[in-house]
């Protein structure tokens, strides 16, 4: 696991990679970490995928670390980002980027190898998903790579965070029950089935997925739809 750690304060910065040392050490994992004291110089080292963790400080001169998570949103919707701040005013705006924790300066051992703990226990969780049958053969569609499903002219397309499509001749009710046990699944259409964690943006008529494709909402659940989008944002971390 690769964790980048950014904060303008040198002194937190050398205090959070002793904690880091010291949690490889003590757990016995092969963590490695790099630190930054810009956002800047931390979104231009940032590529979707090389990092694990980004521990975050918001208050920094120039870019702020809320800005700078906008950005690196844009491109990398998987790494987690947890907010390192000495204020609380920013919990809100932490879920609009989907951070994964929210830390109050100054960073305590116990909560950071608490957060870290979590981490390593999802990421060793085995990778659910479903099994199709393609025209090609079988495919393993893994729910935290589904953006959304789509049934279409008797064809059901399993459209996938990277922008990739698997068609399968089936029908939406096949699938509907197992993905709506989830969660993090939604039906939005009589059409469409979304997955919250996949979302971007919601409008009045659409949801606009995080690799920019358009899902539309039916009129008629629209509010069901906004109620649970709301509800994921915004409470999946406690916050009221």
């Amino acid at each position: 696991m690769r964790i980048a750690i950014c904060d303008d304060d040198s002194q937190e910065l050398n205090r959070i990679s002793s904690f880091i040392d010291t949690y490889r050490l003590e757990r016995i994992t092969p963590l490695t970490y790099n630190t930054f004291q810009s956002a800047t110089e931390l979104v231009s080292k940032v590529s979707g995928g090389n990092y694990s963790i980004l521990l975050l400080d918001i208050l920094m001169p120039g870019i702020n670390g809320m800005q700078a998570a906008q950005e690196i949103r844009t491109f990398d919707a998987g790494v987690k980002i947890v907010f390192l701040t000495s204020s609380p005013e920013f919990a809100v705006e932490s879920y609009q980027v989907k951070a994964y924790d929210y830390i109050l300066k100054p960073v305590s051992k116990e909560k950071l190898f608490s957060m870290l703990d979590a981490v390593i226990a999802e990421e060793q969780v085995p990778m659910e998903g479903l099994s199709v049958k393609t025209h090609s053969g079988m495919a393993r569609i893994l729910f935290s790579k589904l953006a959304f499903v789509e049934i279409k002219n008797k064809k059901l397309y399993f459209h996938m965070a990277d922008g990739s499509v698997q068609e399968v001749t089936s029908s939406l009710s096949t699938f509907e029950e197992e993905l709506l046990a989830r969660t993090e699944f939604i039906k939005v259409h009589r059409s469409y089935i979304v997955n919250l964690w996949q979302v971007g943006e919601l409008r009045l008529k659409e949801f606009i997925t995080n690799a920019g494709k358009i899902v539309p909402i039916s009129r008629l659940l629209y509010g069901k739809v906004r109620e649970a989008y709301m509800k994921h944002l915004f409470m999946e971390k406690g916050v009221e």
